[in-house]
């Protein structure tokens, strides 16, 4: 793992695990959870459903623009290009 990972677990609900970092949100009424992946230097969301059990993963330009601001502010913090979060999979 490299700094920037470590970094990154050090922000406010990230956890790391192996060469991925994870995040949950709550909205108003949506819950996602957020993946960063180090390797891939991309983002991933997922929008959770019910319980948690049934995640499915969401287009950016579903995701409400303050949760992105937010994502790309903890990897700023952490020393990571922001732009990744607009990464094209």
């Amino acid at each position: 793992m490299d700094d920037t990972l470590s970094a990154l677990g050090e922000q406010d609900g990230w956890k790391v695990d192996g060469f991925a970092a994870r995040v949950h949100y709550r909205g108003a009424d949506d819950f996602y959870s957020i993946e960063y992946y180090q390797p891939s230097e991309c983002v991933i969301y997922w929008k959770v459903k019910g319980d948690g059990d049934v995640a499915v993963p969401v287009g950016r330009g579903t995701v409400p623009g303050p949760l992105r601001d937010r994502v790309r502010m903890d990897l700023t913090e952490a020393g990571i290009d922001p732009d990744v979060e607009d990464r094209k999979l």
